[in-house]
């Protein structure tokens, strides 16, 4: 089994159009959507749910009425000022940091587990998905993060699948290197931009740290070429393979509109044939090295 994980420098990058149109054309394999605070793979392929979990990703303070005696103290030692003045605990300032439960003198405090949202497997054209929801305001979306992965790589193998594409949040956050450990591939996808650059060095470094093969896509590279030059030498530089450099198209707003790939609205386009060619060359990396690790 492979993983593949294809991230970001922050949003807007083309990340997930770029990750959707993999899926479009990867052979045997499970998509596993970890930008689980603001996940949108679900607006390309549509998944039909067959199966919802809870998320309890964290604890929250509970206050039982009968025991306690409004004492106050739980409310001088709050340091989120998460106990009213009739001592009932708002949830989505408590960070069940448990100090309320420690110093209780009726013991009338226990942290319970706190619903942080919802995750899935569903049916889609391209292949069985594993997604999630995290609730407006809550935490540990790396917790859910590694939880989505491990389920992903729990049905490809019992579906005997070779593959698992991740689409992992931007940025370089507990969430991001949840998305990462033990993956065989990391796809970087970047603009010609000055922040596209920065934020290329930030997450080649924790590439290198995670001992990660990194590719990077340069998206819309022909908004501005010399910029994307600079990317490619310092990806050369770095020991890092540019996959291909997809140019500015309509087309691909238009696919997303139409809840489509680029790969499915224009399939003899420009950007299709690209990301077609990016996919080959990634497989043939891909087939020359060993077994996926285990994260």
């Amino acid at each position: 089994m492979r993983q593949i994980a294809v991230i970001s420098g922050k949003g807007g990058t083309g990340k997930t159009s770029l990750a959707a149109a993999l899926a479009s054309i990867m052979p045997g394999k499970v998509i596993a959507d970890c930008d689980v605070d603001a996940a949108d793979m679900h607006l390309l392929l549509a998944p039909r749910v067959e199966r919802r979990e809870i998320f309890a990703g964290g604890q929250k303070a509970h206050i039982d009425g009968g025991k306690c005696d409004s004492c106050g103290c739980c409310r001088g030692l709050c340091r989120f000022d998460a106990i009213s003045r009739d001592f009932i605990v708002d949830g989505f300032s408590c960070e069940g940091c448990g100090v309320c439960v420690w110093n209780c003198p009726k013991d009338a405090i226990a942290l319970q587990e706190d619903e942080s949202g919802e995750w899935y497997v569903s049916a889609t054209r391209c292949g069985p998905m594993v997604h999630a929801r995290l609730g407006p305001g809550q935490e540990n979306s790396g917790k859910l993060v590694a939880l989505v992965r491990n389920e992903a790589k729990k049905l490809a193998g019992e579906r005997d699948l070779g593959y698992v594409l991740i689409d992992g949040p931007p940025g370089v956050s507990c969430p991001v290197m949840a998305s990462l450990t033990g993956v065989d591939a990391a796809i970087i996808v970047t603009e010609p931009t000055m922040s596209g650059l920065h934020d290329l060095g930030r997450i080649s470094d924790l590439l290198e740290r995670f001992k990660v093969p990194g590719f990077a896509c340069i998206n819309k590279y022909d908004i501005n070429p010399d910029q994307a030059d600079r990317i490619a030498n310092v990806c050369e530089r770095r020991g890092m393979h540019v996959l291909g450099r997809l140019p500015y198209d309509p087309a691909v707003t238009k696919a997303m509109i139409d809840g489509k790939t680029i790969v499915e609205y224009a399939g003899d386009g420009f950007v299709a044939k690209n990301v077609n060619s990016m996919w080959e060359r990634l497989r043939g990396f891909l087939a020359g090295h060993g077994r996926s690790k285990e994260s």
